[in-house]
């Protein structure tokens, strides 16, 4: 299907009754961008942890040099979602902008990460690059709720899961692939890997065409009062004003996103947790590398990118039966089971000595992760006042980068004093978080129109 078709049936789309179905090309459109999207977010979560280590990292030292990612959000995230709700170009449209300029600068921090020569220049480097990353990633949440109707949103989340799955499956394996599939050599021990260095290449190529694919097929509808968009935007303008509209929203919280709130921070404990360890768990605990400098490291973190893809690859496959699930049970069932069926995915990894069993674990995570990046924010975006959704996708946020921070600060003694350095420990304690969301979102109000 062409561009240009697809554009010009989600502008038909937009004007058609809240029955009327969205074309399954336009969907696909608007959501495809996420594909490079996550393919910078599956090769960060896959190799930083290891990167840090190959530059002498300890375990415990790990969390702290993570802390730039949920520290980035916390500040970009409500910003960009403000700016992007007063911003209006007739040929650019509102969120497009911000797609274009995250996926220029992430591409350009994709390609100087694998090339660190120091732990600080690592660090630097995830700084920019998580900033980046958000700018092009919190407007796309809104994007679908302002493009499509409220009974169509789980299929626009749903649609964006998809391509989340598809994009992490490649990255997280795409060091594995290198070495298994394409014969690149292993490189000095105690390096960064030449697989590795390939890998964030290539994420760096896909996340600006994926990215530019979406700007290019999509468009989007100017404000419905214009005047009176132009008029807030002017009385919001300047950074005191932004700020004051940010806490405003924050004080005004619809009650849907505060209960969410509770489930989110607990289930993005839990992720952390794994993405923090299971790479280096895998290696150690697994494949029996003793540090950094042992062959089998290498080969152990390269079987826990597979692992990612696997939990990926269930979450492009489950996608697809989610709106089914969400329309039968409701989507605050639906996350609850999906939930605890990472819960247990992680909890089993610690009595798993054979390493093509992990693959069985990683699909419960793979539904779990399927379900945490769309239905909650099915749950949600009919809740959120009109015009506002940029900034409260961006505040939504918060509960997601606040265990982000908690962990990287104080993990690190947890690991050091509680659990003896033990990663695969660390991987438990995550579905132990998860299992605890998912009673959690048991008590969500959920809008009628969601159901």
């Amino acid at each position: 299907m062409s561009a240009s078709s697809g554009s010009s049936t989600l502008a038909a789309a937009q004007g058609t009754p809240a029955g009327t179905q969205t074309n399954f090309w336009a969907i696909w459109n608007m959501s495809f961008g996420f594909l490079g999207i996550q393919f910078g977010w599956g090769l960060q979560m896959a190799n930083m942890s290891a990167i840090y280590e190959y530059l002498g990292a300890s375990p415990d030292e790990v969390p702290m040099l993570w802390l730039a990612a949920p520290l980035t959000g916390l500040i970009v995230q409500p910003i960009i979602g403000h700016l992007s709700d007063r911003t209006w170009s007739p040929r650019w449209g509102r969120r497009r902008p911000f797609f274009m300029i995250g996926a220029i600068l992430s591409s350009l921090a994709l390609i100087a990460m694998p090339n660190s020569s120091a732990l600080w220049m690592a660090a630097g480097l995830l700084w920019i690059l998580d900033a980046s990353i958000n700018v092009s990633m919190e407007p796309f949440r809104a994007f679908v709720a302002d493009l499509l109707p409220a009974n169509e949103r789980t299929r626009g989340f749903a649609m964006q899961s998809l391509f989340i799955g598809l994009g992490a499956v490649i990255a997280s394996a795409m060091p594995w692939m290198l070495t298994n599939w394409f014969g690149v050599a292993a490189s000095a021990p105690g390096t960064i890997p030449t697989t590795v260095r390939l890998s964030f290449y290539v994420g760096a190529c896909a996340f600006l065409s994926a990215v530019m694919y979406t700007v290019f097929t999509t468009t989007e509808r100017p404000p419905e009062d214009l005047a009176t968009f132009e008029r807030e935007k002017a009385e919001s303008a300047g950074f005191a004003a932004g700020t004051r509209e940010i806490l405003a929203a924050a004080r005004a919280m619809p009650a849907t996103m505060r209960q969410l709130a509770l489930v989110q921070m607990c289930t993005w404990f839990g992720l952390f947790c794994m993405w923090l360890y299971f790479g280096t768990a895998v290696a150690t605990n697994i494949f029996g590398a003793t540090d950094p400098s042992d062959p089998r490291y290498q080969q152990g973190i390269e079987w826990g990118g597979v692992c990612f893809g696997a939990y990926s690859a269930v979450t492009f496959v489950f996608s697809l039966l989610l709106p089914k699930l969400a329309k039968a049970f409701g989507p605050r069932t639906t996350h609850a089971i999906c939930l605890l069926a990472g819960a247990a995915g992680l909890a089993s990894v610690s009595l798993i000595t054979t390493p093509s069993l992990l693959l069985l674990s990683m699909a419960g995570v793979g539904i779990a992760w399927a379900s945490t990046i769309s239905m909650p924010y099915v749950m949600l975006s009919t809740a959120l006042p009109k015009g506002k959704t940029g900034v409260y996708m961006g505040l939504f946020n918060f509960f997601i980068v606040i265990p982000e921070i908690v962990a990287a600060l104080g993990f690190g003694w947890v690991m050091n004093n509680l659990l003896g350095n033990n990663r695969m420990a660390a991987v438990v304690a995550g579905g132990a978080f998860m299992a605890l969301a998912a009673l959690l979102v048991l008590r969500v109000q959920v809008p009628k129109e969601t159901v």
